[in-house]
């Protein structure tokens, strides 16, 4: 099955929207995972648009689509900074002194 570059880009949001259900539900270590099939779909989209354009009526819905993509990404970065500043405060905690 030949993919067109517009799937590429729908197959990164559905990847973002399945990203934003893990980070809803605090799953972070799914969070990550996704990330990781984010990153090849991406580097796939990099390689296949060497060679293929999209078509006029795909541009505008590629634009749509990488909105998408961005307010999802700006929900997860939010409800990932708490976790984040949580984790910051452990590792910046100082650690107890040695009792003898």
């Amino acid at each position: 099955m030949q993919h067109q570059l517009i799937d590429y880009y729908k197959a990164i949001e559905r990847t973002s929207e399945q990203m934003l259900a893990a980070a809803q539900a605090e799953d972070w270590d799914q969070v990550v995972r996704l990330e990781g099939a984010c990153a090849v779909l991406i580097a796939q989209l990099r390689f296949k648009s060497r060679d293929a354009d999209l078509a006029p009526e795909e541009r505008k819905e590629k634009a749509q689509i990488m909105q998408r993509i961005l307010r999802t990404d700006a929900e997860i970065r939010c409800l990932a900074e708490p976790w984040l500043s949580d984790l910051a405060q452990i590792l910046d905690r100082p650690s107890p002194a040695p009792t003898h």
